[in-house]
């Protein structure tokens, strides 16, 4: 999990294009932007993450003499492309939104320039690193409004789609705001505090639930929760309640009960009332089991006496929409604008910035898409330009922001949202104005295009 993944961990059709391009010359600058066309469904906003894992791929991108031997013993490719594989390096250029940085359709989160062939072989890599973290973090983001002042960790990576999913779904919810992880190689690799209490299979080994309480307590004192949804709910809470005294003058603390299963609304409040009644009223109770954003608003609404919670499959898997129409399309070749067409997936042409707009009360007002050479008092005017500048010729321009740092980011995002955005109201939305000056391009590629298609039908 911490080694350079294969190169060759991309689509076939990137190599084929490539040998096409070597075949011809064409290996002058390309511009490529990376982008969601559309959002799905209760998705008012996504969240840009992933950014330093692409960073990482682009500089240490390169072919193996494995990998290139592999390639040749296949018969498919010219000794042209075989040899620009076996020296190649990402020379390009980086924009990017800050990770962290709220997003909405169409907005360039990641632009690249650089060769075409070059430009074209990072197409699918830099589509899976992104898209995934940019689908947790608007998941992650969705339960931390849903849950305000609650202590949330992720629990999902036994859920996860793959080891890798499994360990960057911890990285984009904790860039998010979520407290910590189930996932000790995230602790190991980026450094994200670690939770973990026990499984009912603990409890079940023991004939005595309450002598399975102690015997964890001996064992593991620190930050101790003891699970108690194994029987009897209440039974169990009221056991805690005649431990506890024991494990004080071992000078053993209990921190909190966990809740894995049932009415969690109700069995908080029961459990609640009897570690008040017992003197334990510093012991917090902390829930789980297959909780998504709808569950913790419900709690919200109840105001539940839960604490912290758990959140596993909902998350790591973005279950109500577990994909993001992502997507990353050439805007300019050989100093030319270039768009795609197609129906419903037509795309605006040349390199563009974003501006944010705010109002008076800090909040987030609308954005505009425009082309990065649009007026210079246009970034005064029209608020915060949201793509910097990362890389230059294959070189990152600073060292990666902390995870501290991009958590306060995201955080200071959160908070500038439009209030119906924040209540994950399903109808909200987002104005994105196009600048003419973008509208105005568009329409003379097309005019360019159709005045080269009359010229080859006569």
């Amino acid at each position: 999990m911490t080694e350079r993944p294969s190169a060759l961990l991309t689509d076939l059709y990137q190599i084929n294009m490539m040998q096409a391009y070597l075949d011809r010359g064409a290996t002058d600058t390309a511009v490529f932007e990376l982008f969601a066309r559309n959002l799905p469904a209760r998705r008012g906003f996504l969240v840009a993450a992933g950014l330093e894992q692409a960073l990482q791929y682009l500089e240490t991108l390169q072919l193996s003499a494995a990998e290139i031997e592999w390639l040749k013993s296949t018969g498919r490719f010219r000794s042209n492309l075989i040899d620009y594989l076996s020296s190649f390096r990402f020379t390009g250029d980086v924009h990017a939104m800050p990770e962290g940085t709220v997003f909405f359709a169409n907005e360039p989160v990641l632009r690249i320039t650089a060769p075409l062939p070059q430009a074209q072989f990072v197409e699918s890599r830099l589509i899976n690193i992104v898209h995934y973290q940019t689908l947790i973090a608007a998941k992650a983001a969705r339960m931390m409004l849903a849950a305000p002042n609650k202590v949330l960790v992720d629990f999902g990576f036994r859920r996860a789609h793959g080891a890798e999913a499994g360990l960057m779904a911890a990285r984009a919810s904790y860039l998010i705001g979520f407290a910590g992880t189930a996932t000790v190689l995230a602790g190991e690799a980026f450094g994200i505090p670690i939770y973990g209490t026990m499984a009912h299979s603990f409890i079940e080994s023991f004939d005595d639930e309450s002598a399975a309480f102690a015997a964890f307590a001996q064992s593991r004192p620190d930050n101790l929760v003891l699970l108690i949804d194994t029987y009897d709910v209440e039974a169990a809470a009221r056991k805690v309640v005649a431990l506890a005294p024991k494990l004080t003058a071992a000078g053993i603390t209990i921190r909190s009960v966990r809740l894995d299963s049932g009415d969690l609304v109700a069995l908080s409040r029961s459990v609640r009332a009897i570690l008040d009644a017992g003197g334990l009223q510093a012991v917090t109770i902390f829930a789980s089991g297959g909780l998504d954003e709808d569950n913790l608003a419900v709690f919200a609404k109840e105001n539940a006496p839960i604490d912290g919670l758990g959140i596993g499959t909902a998350m790591t898997t973005s279950s109500d929409a577990p994909s993001l129409d992502i997507v990353y399309k050439l805007q300019e070749y050989a100093g030319v604008p270039r768009r795609k067409r197609s129906a419903n997936k037509a795309t605006w042409p040349g390199r563009k910035q974003v501006w944010r707009r705010y109002g008076a009360d800090g909040r987030m007002a609308s954005d505009l898409l425009a082309l990065e050479t649009a007026s210079p008092e246009a970034a005064t005017r029209d608020g915060e330009t949201l793509v910097r500048q990362v890389m230059r010729n294959g070189k990152r321009l600073a060292t990666a922001p902390s995870l501290d740092d991009i958590r306060a980011h995201s955080k200071r995002e959160l908070e500038r949202l439009p209030e119906l955005l924040r209540q994950l109201d399903p109808h909200a939305s987002y104005p994105v104005e196009v600048a003419m000056g973008l509208r105005e391009l568009a329409e003379e590629v097309d005019r360019r295009l159709l005045a080269r298609q009359a010229h080859d039908r006569s």
